[in-house]
């Protein structure tokens, strides 16, 4: 339980793990077309089209569960972000090259 808090802690510190984000984009097409194809095929052959909707709307309700929560599994390739700026980097001069002419 304490690995998935510092999961969640460290999404909500601004780490993102774009490897992730295929992840979930990948388990979201894949399950909710098999949920669809599923819930059509079923439909037709029963032909029943309440059994069709509850099939797609619980399948659609598993895919949430599946892939909304920050899962430990979608964050194992975090980026780093660099640290914001402190006072010792605003009071010490920094050249800043722009059109090959810097500026201070």
């Amino acid at each position: 339980m304490a690995e998935i808090l510092d999961q969640v802690r460290d999404v909500a510190e601004g780490q993102i793990d774009f490897e992730g984000q295929k992840l979930s984009e990948l388990i979201v097409h894949v399950a909710l077309s098999a949920v669809g194809a599923l819930a059509f095929i079923v439909g037709y052959a029963l032909q029943d089209i309440k059994l069709a909707l509850y099939i797609g709307l619980g399948g659609t309700a598993l895919v949430f569960v599946l892939v909304v929560p920050p899962w430990p599994f979608f964050n194992r390739n975090p980026v780093k972000w660099l640290p914001v700026g402190g006072a010792a980097t605003i009071n010490t001069p920094q050249n800043l090259v722009i059109d090959e002419k810097s500026i201070r």
